[in-house]
C-alpha cells in the first residue's frame, strides 16, 4: 500500500509533498482566518507552519493539493496513522486556502482519497478540534460519524481535545 500516491480527477491534483513545497504552501496558510476554528490557531505562523511541514515530510503521506485548471496550490493533506490489526488510516491536517471553502474541493479531495485507500483499509479515520465547527459540519456532509471524544497531540504540538470522525467501506 502506497499512502502518497498521485491521485487526481478532472478538477483537483493531489501531489506527494516535497521540501521545495514549502513556501507555496505556507504562502496558503500564512492566513490567521484558517487556523481560526483550529486547535493549533498559531500555524500562521512561519516557525510553527515550520514545525507542521516538517510533520507532514516525516509522514511520508503528505500531499499538496493544486487546483487543475490553474496549477495553483490551495492547501495540503495527509494519510498517517495506519493501523494493518484495525485495517484503518487517518485522513486529516488537511487546511484550504479560504478563497475555496464552501466549494466542492473537499468534497473532491476527499471523494480521490477514500476512493484510493479503501482498497487497502475498511475504516478511515479523522481527528477534528472540538471547537472546529467548520470542519465538523464538513465531515457530517461527507457522510461521516461521529465515534469518539480524545486528547490528540499533534506533530510537536501539545494535546488537545478532538473529535473523531468515521467512514467504513
Amino acid at each position: 500500500m502506497n499512502i502518497q500516491p498521485i491521485l487526481e480527477n478532472d478538477f483537483v491534483k493531489l501531489i506527494p509533498l516535497e521540501e521545495n513545497d514549502f513556501e507555496s504552501l505556507f504562502s496558503v496558510a500564512s492566513d490567521p482566518k484558517i487556523w481560526e476554528q483550529h486547535p493549533n490557531k498559531d500555524r500562521y505562523k512561519r516557525e510553527v507552519f515550520q514545525n507542521f511541514f516538517k510533520g507532514a515530510m516525516e509522514s511520508k503521506g503528505a500531499f499538496k493539493i493544486v487546483e487543475k485548471n490553474t496549477g495553483e496550490i490551495v492547501g495540503s493533506t495527509r494519510f498517517y496513522d495506519y493501523n494493518l490489526e484495525d485495517s484503518s488510516i487517518f485522513i486529516g491536517y488537511t487546511f484550504y486556502a479560504r478563497k475555496f471553502w464552501g466549494s466542492k474541493l473537499n468534497p473532491q479531495v476527499k471523494k480521490l482519497m477514500l476512493d484510493y485507500i479503501f482498497q487497502f483499509v475498511d475504516k478511515v479515520n479523522f481527528h477534528v478540534g472540538k471547537d472546529n465547527i467548520r470542519s465538523q459540519k464538513a465531515m457530517e456532509k461527507l457522510g461521516a460519524k461521529k465515534v469518539d471524544e480524545i486528547n490528540v497531540a499533534y506533530f510537536g504540538e501539545p494535546e488537545k481535545l478532538n473529535v473523531v470522525y468515521e467512514i467504513r467501506k
